[in-house]
């Protein structure tokens, strides 16, 4: 299934019977809240959805944003209305991490049928398509969360990943080489990790590359469809941007698929023996 879904694809089917159920997925590291945008203007029949309140668990041991309780994950998606049988399309503003996230996450949970909105809000509002701000109340669902339908690895596949595989860090490069560490505990990466930073899976205007400028940049750094792959960021958010580039690239699908370390830098570097590398890529 396809990952991304283009505006002119979205419009004519919100509002019709079985159409999409649509997240509103905003969010910012460092703020604001989400929930304000949302407010300001959302998609017709949007629900919002709270990046670091329910799409994943409270940070602690597992990292900054682990992933939720599958309990609590399900309780979520059923009053967003998400149903097994219609598809589900995330969407967020400027770079789709966000909302490559939920798309990682429902996949993950065994919705088999999730978009991402290209572009996100901005694209559709430059296409001059309706926002509002009515908040919509949709009848809760009795969707199943199924977890584990999606890869993820643990500090100790990571690392094995780094040695026999391709394990991708998706920070900013600074960040990688270790000159600049803003949010957790100490700077670096894990040894063997190569950067592919995710804001790079985007154009400057927010919209996904190209397939074959994502396989092109993919391949550049190692990886390829029988490659064994896993990605980790900061705290497990970014990376998702990189495993839907992968699928969108079709270097990752369902025979092959690419691997989330979901507690990511911030739990990798809280262990002070677990080692960090720094200075740029060898070779």
């Amino acid at each position: 299934m396809h990952p991304l879904i283009t505006v002119d694809e979205l419009a004519p089917r919100l509002g019709e019977p079985g159409g999409p159920v649509v997240l509103d997925v905003r969010w910012s590291l460092l703020g604001p809240p989400g929930r304000q945008d949302y407010e300001r203007g959302h998609l017709p029949g949007a629900v919002f959805v709270d990046l670091d309140t329910e799409l994943a668990a409270p940070p602690g041991p597992g990292g900054r944003h682990p992933l939720p309780a599958a309990g609590e994950l399900q309780r979520v998606l059923r009053r967003a209305g998400v149903r097994s049988d219609r598809t589900v399309v995330a969407y967020d503003a400027n770079d789709g991490s966000a909302a490559a996230r939920a798309w990682w996450l429902l996949r993950w949970a065994g919705h088999r049928d999730v978009r991402v909105l290209d572009g996100g809000y901005d694209a559709w509002v430059e296409q001059g398509e309706p926002v509002t701000t009515e908040v919509p109340e949709p009848t809760e669902t009795g969707f199943d969360v199924v977890p584990g339908s999606m890869p993820v690895v643990d500090e100790q596949g990571a690392a094995r990943l780094a040695r026999e595989g391709r394990l991708l860090d998706a920070r900013a490069p600074q960040r990688y080489r270790g000159e600049t560490e803003p949010v957790d505990p100490r700077a670096g990466h894990i040894p063997g990790a190569v950067n592919v930073p995710f804001a790079h899976n985007v154009t400057a205007g927010g919209r996904w590359k190209s397939p074959a400028e994502l396989a092109e940049r993919f391949r550049d750094s190692g990886v390829d469809a029988d490659s064994a792959v896993g990605v980790y960021c900061g705290s497990g958010v970014t990376a998702c941007s990189n495993l839907l580039a992968l699928e969108h690239a079709g270097l990752s699908g369902p025979d092959n698929p690419a691997a989330l370390y979901s507690g990511s830098w911030s739990h990798w570097s809280a262990d002070p023996e677990r080692p960090a590398a720094t200075g740029p890529e060898p070779g």
